[in-house]
């Protein structure tokens, strides 16, 4: 029943937006001198959004925004050396260490032993895979595709570079919106991981959810065992269900 296994990779491999949370934060702060702490979130989300369509995902982008959000916000009166600290605040987390959730590299290693597996993640490419890279999983996989958005049709681009049938493809994800819905949408099997914080942009409203076929578990080390059921032909009835 499964050929294939993927994964996306921030906050389903490992940690990802505790840092941007943190980032914020500390943007936060740093504005607070020029516009106090009031409605600051909101307008970097507002800028954030508009600006997907120029510069994608991740955390370059991320910067720009800020930068922006922060001109507006101070009506262009913010400091060089304010500046810098958003320049400086990005390349931290650039560089900052690729953290594993718990059980991560125990369950890729057991899978890869029976499966093919590959990582489809969107965001920016050269930050997307350095943290393959960095990871210590990149052995396991036999693909990585970084890609601008994740929809119906990019995953049906990469299912049908890789000559996949979406029948027999399997994806494990911590976004309903970006992970699980396309995929199910295509006529695959979606298992969903999800994290204790999620950017409201991939937040769905509970309908979209309930709507949609997929599995749910609590932690990643729950996914052998449903792998094994899914082979064995034990199909959830209904969604969603946690194993």
């Amino acid at each position: 029943m499964i050929d294939i296994i993927a994964f996306d990779a921030d906050d389903t491999l490992w940690q990802s937006e505790s840092l941007y949370f943190q980032a914020q934060r500390e943007f936060e702060e740093l504005l607070a001198p020029y516009h106090g702490d009031n409605g600051v979130v909101d307008a970097l989300y507002e800028t954030e959004i508009g600006n997907l369509p120029y510069y994608g995902y991740g955390i370059k982008s991320f910067a720009l925004s800020m930068i922006e959000t922060a001109v507006h916000m101070s009506d262009a009166k913010i400091d060089g050396r304010d500046i810098q600290r958003i320049i400086d605040l990005a390349k931290e987390m650039l560089s900052a260490p690729v953290q594993l959730l718990d059980q991560v590299e125990e369950v890729i290693a057991a899978l890869s032993e029976s499966y093919p597996l590959m990582v489809i993640t969107k965001g920016d490419l050269v930050d997307q895979e350095a943290k393959v890279a960095r990871s210590g999983l990149a052995s396991y996989f036999s693909a990585v595709e970084v890609v601008s958005d994740k929809t119906p049709d990019v995953y049906r681009a990469v299912l049908a570079k890789h000559h996949l049938d979406p029948g027999s493809f399997l994806m494990v994800g911590n976004s309903l919106r970006s992970d699980i819905l396309p995929v199910v949408s295509l006529g695959a099997q979606a298992v969903h991981i999800p994290y204790h914080i999620t950017w409201e942009h991939e937040k769905v409203p509970e309908a979209a959810g309930q709507a949609a076929e997929f599995l749910e578990i609590e932690h990643i080390g729950l996914l052998l065992e449903l792998v094994a059921k899914l082979e064995q032909g034990a199909q959830p009835e209904s969604q969603p269900q946690r194993t």
